[in-house]
């Protein structure tokens, strides 16, 4: 007999969380830092709309709640998610809530660029980061497993040809790869220890850069060239498109 759980059962309760998330300012500061960026009081007060003495009300449940960490410098105070945990909480919400519409009133200018290419914490996401998630499952870089994703040799061939170094990031405590949600496209996109290093390469290799203040990541143009003789993605400046399979060449 199935035993229906008692008001009085212990366990998780949801409901403190979902409250801390719900409040507007309080989920405009937590969007703000899903970019993976330690934010002052004072910028997440003008990102939130709200005063700096409101700002350290909402940033005290935040950071007493374990959704929010301080590190401290002199005397300034930086604010970011705690976790991986809460950031990939946040971006599940976001994909539920585009599914059922529940979209802002107001849609910011970048918008449009948020979902053609963003940070999701610390990986790339959107119609970008799922083409390249789709062509290395094409190329049988990554093989679907029971708990996720493994890296195949071809997969290491072509992340070394990128210098990326996935003997090194498996001896990483945190996952090594697995699929994520994307929120904008409904399909996935590579996140764990794997996805972050392959973002800080692109990066790094002057392929996307970060926006400045934004989760946005631009593609510069050479980038798209070298991410099509990469793995065969092609990127434009309106959309990327899933291109036939080119030559793994790195640019």
């Amino acid at each position: 007999m199935v035993r229906l759980a008692s008001k009085h059962e212990s366990g998780p309760n949801i409901v403190g969380i979902a409250a801390l998330i719900g409040d507007h300012a309080r989920a405009e500061v937590l969007t703000a830092l899903m970019a993976d960026r330690a934010l002052t009081a004072t910028e997440l007060a003008a990102v939130a709309g709200v005063t700096k003495q409101t700002i350290s009300a909402h940033l005290g449940k935040l950071v007493g709640a374990g959704l929010v960490a301080v590190d401290r410098q002199g005397r300034h105070r930086y604010f970011r998610l705690a976790d991986r945990d809460v950031a990939q909480l946040l971006e599940s919400l976001m994909g539920v809530a585009f599914r059922t519409g529940a979209l802002r009133l107001r849609l910011s200018p970048r918008e449009p660029a948020l979902r053609q290419a963003r940070v999701c914490y610390d990986h790339l996401a959107g119609e970008l980061g799922v083409a390249i998630h789709e062509r290395l499952l094409a190329r049988r870089a990554l093989a679907p497993t029971a708990d996720g994703l493994a890296l195949t040799a071809t997969g290491r061939r072509l992340l070394q040809e990128l210098g990326i170094d996935t003997v090194a990031l498996a001896l990483q405590r945190r996952k090594f790869c697995h699929a994520c949600m994307d929120w904008s496209e409904r399909r996935h996109h590579l996140a764990g220890a794997l996805g972050a290093a392959l973002l800080a390469r692109l990066i790094a290799l002057g392929w996307v850069r970060r926006a400045k203040g934004s989760r946005v990541i631009v593609v510069a143009a050479h980038g798209r060239l070298a991410l099509q003789r990469w793995i065969g993605v092609r990127s434009t400046a309106g959309a990327v498109h899933r291109a036939p399979a080119a030559s793994p060449q790195a640019a």
